[in-house]
């Protein structure tokens, strides 16, 4: 009876842990993280972030009212707490995103696979940015060279690719947490095994590991997942 009772409670447990790791708060938190740590820019969280503005803008009115009709204030600063972490997570969100479109943005506009990650506003900011620095750098620095090196792209008119177009290293290494216990993984076509526990970290984060762990994180089970 003891051992059924504490099976029911671990399920409680579980259930509970999975609701609260799928809040909208929680999922923005996830995709902020995500961001901020992979190289390249990922697909925009459209959804998620429309359901973030919408949540606290009813925040924000939920909190007003208390300050009018006089609530407990601790119960107000309770919400105002919640409408402040949403609040941030959502900026720090958006501004990685800006970030890395100021460094990248003649690479993502070029590139169909990153343009099509961006959101309206983020391609038009793109667009803007582009036709600004490009409209600057020519009046200032551009114009007064030699016709061979007035590219905005190329270092010379011979060369045959944009080399002076910043990219992100796509081969640098990440760390990998798992949600849930997961089977042994292979990476880079190898035999040997990666169970993604402490005794095989000091393993992964080094040259051999690097570029399949990345590789594997962004387009495989932990992308999806």
């Amino acid at each position: 009876m003891a051992s059924g009772s504490e099976e029911w409670s671990a399920a409680q447990i579980d259930d509970y842990e999975t609701l609260i790791s799928t809040t909208d708060v929680e999922l923005l938190k996830r995709a902020w993280r995500n961001e901020k740590a992979a190289p390249e820019i990922l697909p925009f969280e459209e959804a998620l972030v429309k359901r973030a503005k919408e949540q606290i803008q009813l925040m924000e009115e939920t909190v007003d009212d208390f300050a009018e009709s006089g609530h407990d204030p601790l119960i107000a600063s309770l919400y105002q707490m919640d409408l402040d972490r949403a609040q941030f997570l959502l900026r720090s969100y958006l501004r990685v995103r800006l970030q890395k479109i100021e460094k990248f943005m003649f690479h993502i506009w070029k590139t169909d696979t990153y343009r099509n990650r961006l959101s309206i506003e983020e391609e038009k900011f793109t667009e803007r940015c582009i036709r600004d620095i490009g409209k600057h750098l020519e009046e200032t620095v551009l114009s007064k060279l030699a016709d061979n090196y007035q590219s905005l792209l190329k270092q010379s008119v011979i060369s045959e690719e944009d080399d002076m177009v910043p990219e992100p290293q796509l081969d640098t290494f990440v760390v990998a947490k798992c949600q849930k216990a997961t089977r042994p993984l292979y990476l880079d076509g190898s035999r040997q095994s990666a169970s993604f526990d402490s005794t095989h970290l000091a393993e992964m984060i080094t040259s051999k590991w690097c570029q399949g762990i990345y590789a594997f994180c962004v387009t495989g089970h932990f992308r999806r997942n």
